[in-house]
């Protein structure tokens, strides 16, 4: 072998090798038991996200009038995950978010032989999420069919729409002009979510616990590296351009709304915003940078405590 040729295999290598080290895995196939995400709630972490989302007047009045939720999963710390909300049992109109609801019937029927995962779907399901594209979305909601979509959504094991916690994820309509409509009971709206629920979705998806571990891998790799840089992802961008981010969003006249799993050597968290707002794209992009500040506090409370 050349030398030249033995130097650039040693560079490729050294590379390979050091990116296979420094990039953390999800903690899918967790050995731990995984808590609900009630049981991980966590007072302390709510009162520094109120204080510092009130300190805001916008965002203060926008919480006070119910027109702005948000929910955050603390993920830094195995064995000790931490969730806060505001808002977040009032569901909302949610645009395109709750495409991450058709997903997750697409997987439970393709675990269960109801539906063959060829790669015509596999290529909808990308464009559905990644792109958010309205006719990808559609297709897949007339191959699964409203009453698929509702019962797995209200399945016991995740009660990802559930009337006593204020309603949640739901899919009541297809992505276009004609059709049917299939309204969610508690508020009549077609496509909606709580920040909550959001939550619990991306919570359990981390942990391998939607359907099966494989069907939760899959989703997660669907889910990753979205191809609209817009809002979380726009400012995640700049702060944390080597983390990895699972990600859906949803916008429509002056309703907006993102979701996030964010991964990364320096955070790990899950975020959500629902506003109804016109300037609720800027106002997305601007809640990251303070809910660190949050997630960062929080973690160095519960540092000191743990020394005394």
């Amino acid at each position: 072998m050349k030398p030249f040729l033995k130097i650039s295999t040693y560079i490729i290598m050294t590379l390979t090798s050091f990116l296979c080290y420094s990039q953390e895995e999800l903690p899918v196939e967790s050995i731990y038991e995984i808590d609900k995400l009630s049981e991980i709630e966590n007072l302390e972490l709510r009162n520094l996200l109120y204080t510092e989302i009130n300190s805001n007047p916008t965002w203060q009045g926008l919480i006070s009038r119910n027109l702005m939720s948000i929910g955050v999963v603390d993920l830094s710390i195995e064995g000790d995950y931490k969730y806060a909300g505001i808002n977040d049992e009032f569901m909302m109109y949610a645009a395109s978010l709750p495409k991450i609801a058709i997903l997750l019937a697409a997987m439970d029927a393709i675990d269960k032989g109801e539906l063959e995962y060829t790669k015509e779907i596999k290529k909808d399901l990308r464009l559905m999420i990644s792109k958010s594209n309205n006719q990808a979305s559609t297709r897949m909601i007339d191959r699964l069919g409203y009453e698929k979509i509702e019962a797995v959504l209200r399945d016991p094991q995740t009660k990802l729409y559930d009337e006593e916690e204020g309603g949640g994820l739901w899919v009541g309509k297809r992505y276009a002009a004609g059709g049917k409509r299939n309204p969610e009971p508690m508020k009549g709206l077609s496509h909606a979510a709580t920040a909550k629920q959001v939550c619990r979705f991306y919570y359990q998806l981390a942990m391998g616990n939607l359907v099966s571990t494989e069907r939760s891998e899959e989703m997660l790799e669907i889910m990753k590296d979205p191809a609209l840089h817009h809002k979380f992802v726009n400012t995640l961008d700049k702060i944390a351009p080597n983390a990895t981010v699972y990600r859906k969003s949803g916008s429509w006249k002056h309703w907006h709304a993102d979701s996030a799993l964010v991964w990364g050597p320096k955070r790990k968290y899950i975020i959500v915003a629902l506003i109804d707002n016109d300037l609720g794209e800027q106002i997305i992009r601007d809640l990251v940078i303070p809910v660190e500040k949050v997630l960062k506090k929080s973690r160095s409370l519960s540092i000191q405590k743990k020394k005394y």
